[in-house]
Parts: C-alpha cells; sequence; structure tokens
C-alpha cells in the first residue's frame, strides 16, 4: 500500500509562521460539533452535589459552558469569531463522576469544533470549581471531540467509549 501524504497544519504558511486561516472563500454551510468532557468525583463529592452552598453545580456548569462557547475566539488566537445558532451543553452525574456533552451549530464558513470543545472544557472547570472545598484531588479528562459535521473534511465520529458508568 503507497504511503498517503501528510496532511499538512493549516495554522502555519510556507515560511512556518502561524496565521488565521482565510476563510473568506469558503462557502457558508451547516455545521454542527459534540465535544465530551469528563469529571471524575470521588463516592463523597457526589453525595454532596446537591447540598452545593454555591448552588447546582452541574446547572452553573451548563451556564459556563454555553457562555465560553461564545467566547472561543476572545480565547484561542487563529479561531474565528462564529455565528452560533445553537449550544447545547449537558451534565450528567454517573457512577465515578460527572459527563458533560457539548453540542454547538452553526452556518458558517468554518467549524465548531473549538467552540464544543471550549464549552466542555469550561463545563468541567466550572464543576471542579464548585466543588474543590471538598476535594482538590478532582480530575478532568479526557476532553475529547466526539462528533463533527459538515465542511470539506465531512464527518468525523469518535468510537464510542465506556468510561462514564451510568447512574
Amino acid at each position: 500500500m503507497p504511503a498517503s501524504k501528510p496532511k499538512s497544519l493549516s495554522h502555519y504558511d510556507k515560511t512556518g509562521r502561524a496565521r488565521m486561516v482565510d476563510v473568506t472563500a469558503k462557502t457558508p454551510a451547516a455545521r454542527r460539533a459534540t465535544a465530551r468532557a469528563f469529571v471524575r468525583l470521588s463516592p463523597a463529592v457526589l453525595r454532596a452535589l446537591p447540598q452545593n452552598p454555591k448552588g447546582d453545580p452541574l446547572e452553573v456548569a451548563r451556564f459556563a459552558g454555553i457562555a465560553a462557547a461564545k467566547q472561543t475566539s476572545a480565547l484561542i488566537p487563529m479561531c474565528h469569531p462564529l455565528p452560533i445558532g445553537h449550544i447545547d451543553v449537558r451534565a450528567r452525574v454517573c457512577e465515578n463522576g460527572v459527563e458533560v456533552l457539548a453540542s454547538v451549530a452553526t452556518h458558517a464558513a468554518t467549524g465548531v469544533e473549538m467552540e464544543a470543545m471550549t464549552a466542555a472544557s469550561v463545563a468541567a472547570l466550572t464543576i471542579y470549581d464548585m466543588c474543590k472545598a471538598l476535594d482538590k484531588g478532582i480530575e478532568i479528562g479526557p476532553i475529547v471531540l466526539l462528533e463533527k459535521t459538515g465542511g470539506k473534511s465531512g464527518t468525523f465520529k469518535r468510537p464510542v467509549e465506556r468510561d462514564a458508568k451510568r447512574k
């Protein structure tokens, strides 16, 4: 089998200088991405979630994820500001922590993978922030892109992972 040509990194010009990709000639299209973050919590922290004096950590994390998706281009230098049409962030308690799913949709010239990953990441960090008084050893990760649709590269779908046990 012949070796395939390695893909180039689009955020570098021919001289190796970092750049923002020029998408002005691309036709806007419907694009969607879903990312996942996992927050590993001890049984004691999981039991304490409903009594958090700061409020419901899952609901606050949901709002934080939505706000973060809207700010992605301000946080990540080469991301384009996008007209986001929809953001959905969900946090689900599992036997061993909290699973965060973030989905973002747009009709634009570039995709929303970074917006979905930013939403999932910030939602996970918010859960940490709201629970850190009980346990500084809370773990976040993995943070992964689950699926993206639209655009020149087509559809990507990560194989199903089974590390979050339902509760």
